[in-house]
């Protein structure tokens, strides 16, 4: 009996540190396995906050791209609206000109020749001031219509010019650098309507008479 005992007390206890050891060994694998997946959620944390570093990078970069643009175009353009506005003195200057040339009690005096001098001189101060800042008028007579530089007001019939061709120059455009401060105001060329070759009636009057 006691022979029986001892041997169920061994098995007992050798079951006791078999069910110990197996105890202990998934414990030490749930520890990997939850060692392992706090080593993903780290790496996935750094990966999460490299990427938002780099978009806040990329974000900044682009701001200050941005910045340098508008700082940029604020140094040479910061001047465009007041170089618009003072083109009107040109314009008054140039009206002003024509109402002196046109009035009969002035005509040919040498009063009125003097006056168109100075103002003359005036006008050119102006244009060579705008020239310095890099406002330069628009050549137009002769041209070529160019619809991002012109404007045309009206048709003019000319057969000596390609229809098209500006012809009058009512007011002078402007550019500020490479941007349109003001187009020309024109009127272009068109050629003289032949109507005794159009109207078919005209031709049928011509061949009756004939």
């Amino acid at each position: 009996m006691e022979k029986e005992e001892n041997l169920k007390t061994k098995y007992d206890e050798s079951n006791k540190e078999e069910d110990s050891e197996s105890i202990n060994d998934k414990s030490k694998d749930e520890k990997e396995t939850q060692e392992k997946e706090t080593e993903k959620t780290s790496e996935e944390t750094i990966l999460e906050l490299e990427d938002k570093l780099a978009r806040t990078y990329a974000e900044m970069e682009n701001q200050r791209r941005r910045f340098e643009k508008e700082k940029e175009e604020a140094y040479e353009y910061g001047g465009f609206y007041f170089a618009k506005e003072a083109l009107s003195l040109i314009d008054n200057l140039e009206r002003s000109k024509q109402t002196l040339e046109n009035d009969e009690v002035l005509k040919n005096s040498e009063a009125l020749k003097k006056i168109l001098e100075h103002m003359n001189i005036i006008n050119k101060d102006l244009i060579s001031i705008f020239s310095k800042n890099n406002i330069k008028p628009i050549e137009s007579l002769n041209k070529k219509l160019d619809p991002n530089l012109h404007q045309a007001m009206m048709e003019i019939e000319d057969n000596n010019k390609e229809p098209g061709t500006i012809v009058q120059e009512i007011q002078k455009g402007f550019t500020i650098k490479d941007r349109l401060l003001r187009p020309s105001l024109v009127g272009v060329s068109k050629r003289t309507d032949d109507k005794s070759k159009k109207d078919p009636k005209n031709e049928e009057n011509s061949d009756k008479n004939k």
